[in-house]
């Protein structure tokens, strides 16, 4: 039997989840733990949820042109982890920073840093889309590229590169909203431009009517433009003015002592993220050598990964909003309770996620090819991730709790040992040297993240995370 709680109860559920949808303006410092989680949660995972849902469906339709053409993206994404570690390692300070400020109750502050963000995203992306305009087919060469990527790759790898603008701009500026607690702005935009990439993404590699069929350019082209209109619906919430953040004309100049502070603190979110990417790329430069098969078997399988754990991260962002802001708002004990509540969350989530995997990896491979060999390789990648969801989970949560706080030099120290020196030597070893093959790579993996995982969580509880000043 219905009773009259339990309709009040839906009623206050189904009003929560339309504030965190359409934004408030609650203070996340001065809400129950749980209300703050759950609004900030929301939009950061459906936000991130599309994100990855683009990027499974891009390579379902690239699937379509052959695994060369999945390779290719594969070895593209190669460089463009190196503009995300700069994007993403710039986004981590930019979060800290505006979190801080908001937590301060400093909103002009706050609005100066998003400013001063936004013009480094600038300056950055420059280099990145010189190499992609005139060196495209070298760094595919470089990556060990097969004659197909060679002679039909080189364009969408110009592409991507040449208009990494747009990228960078998107994750910068959506880190600002996380970060002054606007993360339904953020979700938004990501709507938008993700749901522009869905449609032209058929249209400009296949063709229809008077539109030409691309192939693998067209995915390139159908992403910029897509992201490009991101962009400048980014601009417009940032000029109107969120609930907690707003641009006006006089903060549009540089400040030597601002960007300088969060080039100080975004240093250690880059380089961790840049180690991270690299050590990828050392991965796929293996994988290459092994054959376009395992590439693309890896690119699959990292493309399903990264969708399905999406609102583990959604979560994951929410702590290092929380953490913050928390912690400009003089609530350190706080900060840390809401990074046990978030983990123990992202904990359960992800063991289910550990379950769909054990279970059902070659179907899930098989959505996006035929090829039996590339089926077989990224289902065994599926599998051996699904053991060390566990403690994954935890990692995703301490690491960007450590972020939030502005101590973005713990975890690249973390990543470097972890990582280029675990990981790399143990693939290649595995791999290579014993004759594993891909198997070699992805058990390096394995043993490396789950190490990581453990370690980042011990240091996160010594606490010392607290005192950082940014």
């Amino acid at each position: 039997m219905t009773t009259n709680s339990d309709h009040i109860r839906k009623a206050s559920i189904w009003a929560e989840l339309k504030a965190a949808i359409q934004g408030t303006e609650a203070d996340y410092t001065k809400v129950t733990l749980k209300r703050a989680i759950f609004l900030l949660a929301v939009p950061m995972i459906l936000e991130l949820v599309l994100e990855s849902t683009f990027a499974v469906v891009d390579i379902f339709f690239v699937g379509k042109l052959g695994s060369s053409a999945v390779a290719t993206v594969g070895l593209t994404e190669t460089y463009l982890f190196l503009l995300y570690a700069v994007g993403m390692g710039l986004s981590m300070a930019v979060t800290a920073i505006v979190a801080r400020r908001v937590g301060e109750k400093d909103s002009n502050g706050a609005g100066v840093s998003a400013v001063q963000a936004m013009l480094i995203g600038i300056i950055v992306s420059i280099p990145f889309s010189i190499a992609g305009i005139f060196f495209a087919k070298d760094l595919l060469g470089l990556m060990g590229a097969d004659e197909w990527s060679l002679t039909h790759g080189t364009s969408y790898t110009a592409w991507m590169l040449g208009g990494n603008l747009v990228i960078m701009l998107l994750f910068v500026i959506n880190a600002i909203f996380r970060g002054a607690g606007d993360a339904a702005i953020a979700m938004r935009v990501l709507w938008i431009a993700n749901g522009i990439n869905i449609i032209l993404d058929p249209l400009l590699i296949f063709g229809l009517g008077p539109i030409p069929a691309m192939g693998i350019e067209g995915a390139a082209i159908a992403t910029n433009i897509g992201r490009g209109v991101g962009v400048l619906a980014q601009l417009y919430y940032l000029f109107r003015g969120g609930r907690h953040i707003k641009i006006v004309a006089g903060m549009i100049r540089f400040n030597l002592s601002v960007m300088i502070n969060m080039l100080k603190t975004s240093l250690g979110g880059i380089a961790q993220m840049i180690v991270a990417m690299t050590s990828w790329i050392f991965l796929m430069r293996i994988l290459s050598d092994i054959g376009s098969e395992a590439v693309a078997g890896a690119t699959i399988s990292i493309r399903i990964m990264m969708f399905v754990i999406m609102p583990a991260w959604g979560l994951s962002n929410a702590a290092a909003t929380l953490v913050g802001q928390n912690l400009g708002a003089g609530s350190p004990e706080r900060a840390e309770s809401t990074v046990w509540k978030i983990g123990f969350y992202n904990m359960i989530f992800l063991l289910g996620i550990s379950v769909l995997f054990f279970c059902f990896n070659k179907q899930l491979v098989g959505i996006f090819t035929t090829d039996l060999n590339v089926i077989a390789i990224g289902s065994e990648w599926l599998q051996i991730l699904s053991y060390s969801f566990f403690v994954y989970g935890w990692w995703m949560v301490s690491v960007q709790a450590f972020n939030g706080a502005g101590d973005t030099a713990t975890p690249t120290y973390i990543n470097l040992v972890f990582f280029w020196l675990i990981q790399i030597p143990l693939a290649y070893m595995l791999a290579i040297q014993l004759n594993w093959a891909h198997s070699g790579v992805f058990w390096a993996v394995f043993i490396s993240e789950t190490s990581v995982g453990i370690f980042t969580l011990w240091l996160f509880n010594k606490g010392k995370w607290k005192n950082v000043k940014v």
